[in-house]
């Protein structure tokens, strides 16, 4: 299923072959959250050069539900896309909808955002969900304490997350690829006892779970780093929502293989553009040497990106292309002053350009990682 082919010191290059092909890490997934990726289609996705998308079990519980997807066919048929899935298991959601729901040992009793019903989701109902989605990549329900909570919740969550794997690990559809989450907050020692408990049960590979939900941000890059050497080398290891660009270019130095964050697409829609300052090579090539030295975060984007607030009066009269240095035609063809045009003027091609040209960067920046951890 995985495979590592090379390493430059903690960053691996490897592939991962799942039911709807084969994926080169490390990768990013777009976030496909109820089954489209905002203002993209599935064949902008094919073109923009995704290799896998990461859709949400809880928004797909809520419309269609688990009883239509299932009659549908499941995503892949729904939304035509022939390549990788993977679905979140609406673990996060408990943690960002804590106003809706209520948590015991057992499960969360949702109140529904859209209509007020009450729903259960528990880790085998999370299991059964993502096998009428029909995901090649599922993930354990688990329970996320927030970035300011005490010992005490890190360690409750922790505990009832290894149980809740246990429960997933025993009801899961084995044609799916199950991954654990491993939780304890920024306590080394608390990751430790996850971790283990995660390898003793046995998965398909492995996640970092509970991160980048408002703790400090050192102190997330430090438990990062620590905890993916706790995770066994011969499986794939996944930052599970954490995202600005030198994010990942430093969590791949540390040896993590998989990406997900909606922050490229949200940004695009708020007309904020990552653009690249160089050709993509180089910058990437500056950027991941920089991690390797040990640079900080802010000093490898410095490397990496400019950001483009489009919205801004200065590029009302600009005619540089959206990017210079990009490889797809509408974004080298289009101006910066007819984007901003676009957004003053509400119109929707505006949103749906910025998110190709976030999108794309980002996917450009894990084929330029990719291409310097193949040399």
């Amino acid at each position: 299923m995985f495979s590592v082919k090379k390493t430059s010191g903690k960053a691996r290059r490897g592939q991962l072959e799942v039911g709807h092909g084969v994926m080169e890490t490390p990768f990013f997934m777009p976030i496909a959250t109820r089954g489209a990726v905002k203002t993209l289609s599935s064949r902008d996705m094919k073109d923009l050069g995704a290799q896998i998308l990461l859709s949400n079990t809880y928004h797909l519980q809520m419309r269609p539900g688990r009883e239509l997807m299932r009659e549908l066919g499941g995503l892949h048929d729904f939304m035509k896309w022939d390549g990788p899935i993977l679905t979140d298991s609406g673990g996060y959601q408990v943690f960002s909808l804590a106003k809706l729901n209520q948590t015991d040992e057992d499960g969360v009793s949702f109140q529904s955002h859209i209509d007020g019903r009450r729903i259960r989701l528990t880790p085998e109902g999370s299991m059964a969900m993502q096998a009428a989605i029909g995901a090649d990549i599922i993930m354990q329900f688990d329970d996320v304490a927030a970035g300011s909570s005490s010992f005490e919740r890190y360690e409750e969550a922790m505990e009832r997350s290894l149980d809740w794997a246990n429960r997933c690990k025993n009801s899961y559809d084995e044609s799916q690829k199950l991954f654990g989450i491993v939780q304890g907050g920024t306590y080394e020692e608390l990751r430790e006892r996850s971790a283990k408990g995660l390898m003793a049960i046995g998965f398909d590979g492995y996640a970092i779970g509970g991160l980048s939900v408002g703790e400090d941000r050192d102190l997330t890059y430090r438990t990062a780093a620590s905890t993916a050497d706790l995770l066994p080398e011969e499986s794939p290891r996944y930052f599970m929502g954490g995202g600005m660009p030198e994010e990942i270019i430093y969590y791949v130095s540390v040896g993590i293989d998989m990406f997900d964050c909606v922050l490229p697409s949200r940004n695009a829609r708020h007309g904020t553009l990552f653009t690249w300052p160089e050709d993509p090579a180089a910058a990437v090539k500056r950027a991941f040497e920089a991690a390797q030295k040990g640079a900080k975060p802010e000093e490898i984007a410095k490397h990496l990106y400019r950001k483009v607030l489009i919205t801004n009066a200065s590029f009302q009269t600009d005619m540089q292309p959206i990017d210079e240095f990009q490889d797809m035609e509408d974004l080298t063809f289009y101006t910066r002053a007819y984007l901003h045009h676009l957004f003053r003027t509400n119109e929707i091609l505006g949103m749906r350009l910025a998110t190709m040209q976030n999108i794309r960067f980002y996917l450009r920046m894990m084929t330029e990682l990719r291409a310097i951890l193949s040399a």
